[in-house]
């Protein structure tokens, strides 16, 4: 790996502070920009270079979208050299991603949530846990890294709050319903104490039968599980319950600020997607505040 990538990647993961999977990410897409050029130095490329690097894409049959996420990380490269000073000008300005439609995520009804939720077998300690990770998932609106690495010294129940360490580690404070504290509790005084942790992993919330914290891929079999158990055949992942989660608080009238802020939306922009998914929302705040609806 040349000096240039190395830098890039100590400056994600330390001056940006990014997670291990954004880490690798953008390493995958500079390093295919690297491989393209062949003997030519990254610093040399020009925006002629970079267009038929995006060419290239286009024609191996990469995907509008994964086209997009490469550019951004071939962006971000070319404004890390600036920032360090190895360019002046930036060879990117110029160059335009592909448009990309609207994606609407795919949303759980709420009736659909309550058949999960209910066809969770609670005869079982894997079942309590279960229980209590789906309340929260969809109750708190968490990413799924986010659930895995919850730990029991960030639960504050008597304030009503979850403190999440999110995306670059940015901490926020998630409120949490009685329900999901009281599934929580069940399994953290139930089911959990009849594990023998692994040394390390006694802060975590949710373990497997071994004593150490679930894996993202645990959850993602666990979610698909649960849906066909309920007899629901949309194909959901843990993100699903994010997305209703959303769904229904602006549905019902929530202020997409506050949605935002417990999503942990670095934009507004991010949020406001939300917004598409139900036409009567938009209709509802027009007649409410334009004078003349």
């Amino acid at each position: 790996m040349n000096s240039l990538i190395v830098r890039f990647k100590q400056y994600l993961v330390y001056e940006k502070g990014l997670l291990p999977k954004s880490v690798e990410a953008y390493m995958h897409d500079v390093l295919l920009l690297e491989d393209f050029l062949g003997e030519k130095p990254m610093e040399s490329a020009q925006l002629e270079d970079l267009q038929a690097f995006i060419k290239h894409l286009y024609e191996e049959g990469i995907a509008t979208r994964s086209q997009a996420r490469v550019i951004s990380g071939i962006k971000s490269f070319y404004g890390f050299l600036l920032y360090d000073g190895t360019l002046t000008e930036d060879p990117t300005e110029l160059l335009d991603a592909p448009k990309i439609g609207l994606h609407l995520p795919d949303v759980l009804s709420i009736p659909e949530i309550e058949s999960i939720l209910n066809g969770i077998d609670l005869s079982t300690p894997e079942g309590h846990r279960n229980r209590a990770m789906a309340e929260v998932l969809y109750g708190c609106g968490l990413r799924v890294s986010e659930l895995v690495t919850l730990r029991l010294s960030n639960l504050f129940f008597n304030e009503g709050f979850l403190k999440i360490v999110g995306k670059g580690n940015k901490e926020r404070y998630v409120p949490i319903g009685t329900m999901a504290q009281k599934m929580v509790n069940l399994y953290v005084e139930g089911a959990r104490q009849k594990l023998k942790i692994k040394k390390g992993e006694e802060d975590y919330v949710f373990l497997n039968r071994r004593g150490s914290h679930l894996t993202r891929e645990m959850v993602f079999v666990l979610v698909k599980q649960w849906a066909q158990e309920a007899g629901i055949e949309k194909s959901i992942s843990p993100h699903t319950f994010r997305h209703s989660f959303a769904t229904h608080l602006v549905e019902g009238g929530a202020d997409l600020r506050a949605v935002q802020q417990m999503l942990g939306h670095e934009s507004i922009t991010t949020t406001e997607i939300y917004t598409h998914l139900d036409k009567d929302y938009i209709r509802s705040n027009i007649a409410q505040f334009h004078p003349r609806y």
